[in-house]
């Protein structure tokens, strides 16, 4: 199967000073911009906050080619938002939605393109310590976000290659010939990936004694 990119940038090392940045601060950022899209009204506010976290994913070293693969994968979620929220709402509401979802994703990608995957799951397993009291398990945690981040770029993969397979035999418009080879080779990612965890002896239940 071929590649494919995700919603998310992918690391890319570097030593800029957003990179050297602590992962607290960055964290903050991100939570910072999903608050602030429940709290903005305005969508010239909205267009600000996103021009900035552009300029930001750019001073990592990033480049503006993976700026636009990145807002490229979410806009037919966000054309068909936009367009019913500008039939809804009028288009002022519209923009502002519509920015505040690019501002959250660029935040997020900020985040992954400036920390590398082993911590970032470290620091998620930090953050999740306090909660161990209430019987939350931090590594478990950390884990389940490792295999979504591999998970989902496969998937996507997956659809990407039976769409092309069936537009080749003019099925393309036939459900049955994009869902189903798809929900089967999700079964067998899952199952191969849920026989290579337990055979390292993760994702076990623990006995209760």
């Amino acid at each position: 199967m071929r590649g494919h990119g995700f919603l998310l940038a992918n690391h890319i090392a570097g030593n800029s000073l957003l990179h050297r940045t602590p992962l607290w601060l960055k964290f903050l950022v991100v939570v910072a911009c999903g608050t602030a899209s429940f709290l903005i009204v305005d969508w010239a506010v909205s267009l600000a906050a996103f021009v900035l976290m552009s300029l930001l994913f750019l001073l990592s070293g990033a480049g503006i080619k993976r700026l636009l693969r990145t807002l490229w994968t979410v806009a037919p979620i966000l054309l068909a938002i936009g367009l019913f929220q500008w039939w809804q709402l009028g288009g002022p509401t519209a923009a502002r939605i519509v920015l505040n979802v690019l501002v959250c994703v660029v935040a997020a990608s900020l985040l992954t393109v400036t920390t590398p995957v082993q911590e970032l799951l470290d620091g998620v397993v930090s953050l999740s310590k306090p909660f161990r009291r209430f019987g939350a398990d931090p590594e478990r945690f950390a884990l389940t976000i490792a295999v979504m981040l591999r998970s989902i770029p496969f998937i996507a993969g997956a659809f990407a290659d039976v769409r092309d397979s069936a537009r080749a035999r003019g099925l393309e418009r036939n459900p049955r010939a994009l869902v189903l080879p798809v929900f089967i080779t999700t079964v067998a990612y899952a199952r191969q990936a849920g026989d290579a965890l337990a055979a390292r002896g993760l994702g076990e239940a623990e006995e209760i004694p």
